[in-house]
């Protein structure tokens, strides 16, 4: 059988979509990271909350059982309070720019599918053509053999009726 013409083109078909699987891979192990990330940081602040809660509460409780309310050491804890709840708005803050960043690798993960199914198509576009293309070698060889055949059968036919008339 002679040599597929495009055989490097096929080649370099094959590698292109080992490419594109490999940068869709690597995306979805991305898209993973982040949204493994985001979840700790959700996880952070639900943590933070009711730590919050708790210290407010154990606060309230040892100041209603000693009965000592001292201006100082309210206005001290306010501030501590106020303190967790902004760092609770800056963890909040930090959520929802890494919900973006969550965002932005579904769609680079999303594109490199949509990349790799299309590599896979022009792939197997070559495929096709070149298993066409071997079918029709076959035919063609098929087709000479049947007429070398058909050749040697008129010859002898010839040869023996040559033979009957001498």
């Amino acid at each position: 059988m002679p040599a597929y013409r495009l055989q490097t083109l096929l080649e370099m078909r094959e590698r292109a979509e080992e490419a594109a699987k490999q940068a869709f891979s690597e995306a979805v192990q991305v898209f993973e990271a982040e949204k493994k990330k985001l979840e700790q940081m959700r996880a952070d602040l639900t943590r933070r909350q009711q730590e919050r809660k708790e210290k407010v509460l154990a606060y309230r409780m040892s100041v209603l059982s000693s009965n000592a309310l001292q201006a100082n050491s309210f206005e001290q804890f306010e501030r501590f309070e106020q303190r967790l709840k902004e760092e609770e708005a800056q963890v909040e803050l930090e959520m929802v720019a890494q919900e973006g960043e969550v965002k932005r690798a579904k769609q680079r993960m999303e594109q490199r599918r949509m990349e790799m199914a299309e590599a896979a198509k022009e792939k197997k576009a070559i495929e096709k053509h070149k298993e066409q293309w071997a079918k029709q070698v076959r035919y063609e060889r098929q087709m000479r053999e049947e007429l070398v055949q058909e050749e040697i059968g008129n010859t002898l036919h010839l040869k023996r009726k040559r033979e009957g008339k001498s």
